[in-house]
Formats: structure tokens, C-alpha cells, sequence
């Protein structure tokens, strides 16, 4: 197996780089890649991590599942890009100096018009997702959701319409729940399919490779940004392993490796991603509640105080649900959400690209 200057043969673990545009200086921009090659034959799982660059946990579940000791125990290969932003990784910042939106937004949308030229950080995605696209049976793309919050993994919606028919999305969807499940995660569904694509999630890494190549591919969320929490860490390479495990390409379970399910689901029905509740009034937050707490729909979860620490407001819960994060920073404006939470989900999990087509 090779990518770029990585090379493995069948047994071998290695490492090097792969070139995908070039800087002024006169330089390559690299991605560092790393390639566990198996002893027999299998499915190649691509693993991913640092598309926003100060995502540290993410970043060391990718370095992390990668040992030595991991070619012997395959069957398959995994293919590793532990950090696929470099320029945000280089200023600890969520965004490349590229350009300044989300480079977890650029990758190919084969259904999307656009007249503009595509920019360096388009260009970027659109070659590593060649890259990918080109092996993969199967992708984990890796983050870290916000301060002190709860590790998640998110299944996309999966699309159906001039990519597929409605009955190949079935088939996609039960490969993604097997493969999903076998992380040990707790499972939040994505926002609802208009807000999906008015977001531009199927751009995303792993919405990309699912939604628009038919690949399974979902995204993992480990607790905070910019350091690495050791509890989630050891979880999440427990659930890459899982994933392994599931597609058959482990022999046995490795004895240094954790079991999945380190962390539960506080709820027992199906949530999906929700940033919310928002506030209508300015001021600065005071949460009541924390990662982890279940909520019941208008509890109070937060108040609203003046500078002086006078009530001004509260907000309510609009959902059932847990939640995922408390939202950074002290001062809110009017509509800003204070929270972000796994919300009772009631939609279904297959939907129409153009539900009125």
C-alpha cells in the first residue's frame, strides 16, 4: 500500500507524507500519512483527524491507533492522515490561514452548482478525498467537539436522489449503523436534512465520502479542544478498534486495548445534533446545567445576568435530550446558543436530497 512517500508492505507499519498543493515559499504544503499493511487481505479503513486544527484528542486517537504491533494483527490495511489542516494546526486554530471558514465545508458535492474557481483549501480537500475515495471500504473521520464536552459520534443523513436510489441508501445506512455501533460512542443523527445541506455538512469530510462516493463514513466528537483528555483518548482508539473489529479485520482483540463503551448514551431514545436552546437577551450566562445532564423540554438551564449579576432572563430546554457542551464564552448576544445538546430525534435517517423533486 502507498500514499505518497508512505510505503508498507504486507506486515509493515510506515510513515511519510503526501504533497497536495504548494506554499509561496516554495515549499509543499504535506499531510503526514501513516499505513498499517496487514499480513492477509481485507478492507482498507481510512482514518482521519485535525481538519480543525486545535482538535487535539482527535488528533491523538488517529496517532494513537496507529502501533507498530498493528500490521500482524490485520487483516486489511489502515490508512492514517492524522492531521489533514497542517495551517490551522501551525497557529492552534480551528480554521487554516487559507482562508478564514471552515475547511471541514470544501470537499466535493457532485449535486452542488458553483461558477466560482475552486480555492487552495477546495483544491486541498478535493485531492485528499481522491485519495481516499480511490481505497477506502470504510472512513472515520476524528474531532473534539468544545469545552468539557461529552464524546459523541455522528451519523450523517444519508442522501437519496440522483446519487443513489432510495433502496441503495438503505443498504449504506445499515453498513454505517453496524460500523457506528461497534465504536461504543454514544450515536447523535445530524441536524435535520435542510438544515444538513443549508449547513453544507454533506461537504463535510466524512458526509462527503458517504453522501457523494456511497462509502460508509461517519465523524467522531471527543470531549475538548486544544488538549488531550486521556479518559476519552483511550475510548476512542478502544472504538477505532471496534470498527476494525467489525469489518473483520482484526484476528483478536488486542490485550492493551480497551474494550468499546467506556461512555453511555444518558438517554435510551434516538438523539440528533441540536445547537440550542438561544437566548433572546443579551447578557452574560450562567449554566445550570453541564455536559452529560439530561433535560427535560422547558426546564431552565441557564440564566441570563447584567454585568452587575442581575437576573435578567432565562432559557428553556426546547427538547429533550442531554446535553453535548456548554457554549464558550461568558457574553451572549440576543439568538446566540447557549448549549449544545443531543436532542430527541423523531426524523428518519434516509431523506431526499431535494424533497421536492
Amino acid at each position: 500500500m502507498e500514499l505518497g512517500t508512505a510505503s508498507a508492505e504486507p506486515g509493515e507499519l510506515a510513515r511519510g507524507y503526501v504533497e497536495v498543493t504548494q506554499l509561496p515559499t516554495g515549499t509543499p504544503e504535506q499531510l503526514p500519512v501513516v499505513i498499517a499493511n496487514g499480513e492477509e487481505n481485507g478492507p482498507t479503513l481510512w482514518i482521519t483527524g485535525g481538519i480543525h486544527g486545535d482538535e487535539a484528542t482527535g488528533v491523538a486517537v488517529a496517532q494513537d491507533t496507529m502501533r507498530e504491533s498493528l500490521p500482524p494483527e490485520l487483516s486489511g490495511t489502515v490508512v492514517c492522515v492524522p492531521v489533514i489542516n497542517p495551517a490551522g494546526l501551525r497557529r492552534n486554530a480551528r480554521t487554516s490561514y487559507y482562508s478564514d471558514d471552515d475547511p471541514n465545508r470544501k470537499f466535493p458535492d457532485p449535486e452542488s452548482d458553483s461558477s466560482r474557481p475552486p480555492e487552495v483549501q477546495e483544491r486541498i480537500d478535493e485531492r485528499l478525498y481522491q485519495e481516499i475515495v480511490d481505497s477506502a471500504d470504510a472512513l472515520v473521520d476524528n474531532h473534539t467537539a468544545g469545552v468539557n464536552s461529552y464524546p459523541f459520534v455522528i451519523r450523517d443523513r444519508v442522501l437519496y436522489g440522483e446519487r443513489r436510489s432510495e433502496e441503495e441508501a438503505q443498504d449504506l445506512a445499515e453498513e454505517l449503523a453496524a460500523l457506528v455501533e461497534a465504536t461504543g460512542l454514544p450515536l447523535l443523527t445530524e441536524y435535520p436534512v435542510d438544515e444538513y445541506v443549508e449547513q453544507s455538512l454533506q461537504r463535510s469530510t466524512a458526509g462527503a465520502v458517504c453522501n457523494a462516493a456511497g462509502i460508509p463514513a461517519f465523524t467522531t466528537e471527543f470531549g475538548t479542544h486544544s488538549v488531550v483528555t486521556e479518559d476519552i483518548r483511550e475510548a476512542g482508539v478502544a472504538g477505532m478498534y471496534g470498527v476494525m473489529d467489525e469489518l473483520g479485520m482484526l484476528e483478536s482483540w488486542p490485550e492493551d486495548i480497551a474494550e468499546p463503551g467506556a461512555f453511555e448514551a444518558p438517554v435510551d431514545f434516538p438523539t440528533r445534533r441540536f445547537n440550542g436552546p438561544r437566548t433572546e437577551t443579551a447578557g452574560l450566562v450562567r449554566h445550570r446545567v453541564e455536559a452529560g445532564d439530561v433535560v427535560e423540554e422547558s426546564e431552565v438551564v441557564a440564566d441570563i445576568v447584567t454585568s452587575a449579576g442581575e437576573q435578567l432572563d432565562t432559557v428553556e430546554a426546547e427538547h429533550d435530550g442531554y446535553i453535548i457542551g456548554r457554549t464558550e464564552g461568558l457574553a451572549v448576544y440576543e439568538g446566540d446558543a447557549v448549549l449544545r445538546m443531543a436532542a430527541r430525534d423523531d426524523g428518519e435517517l434516509l431523506a431526499p436530497r431535494d424533497p421536492e423533486a
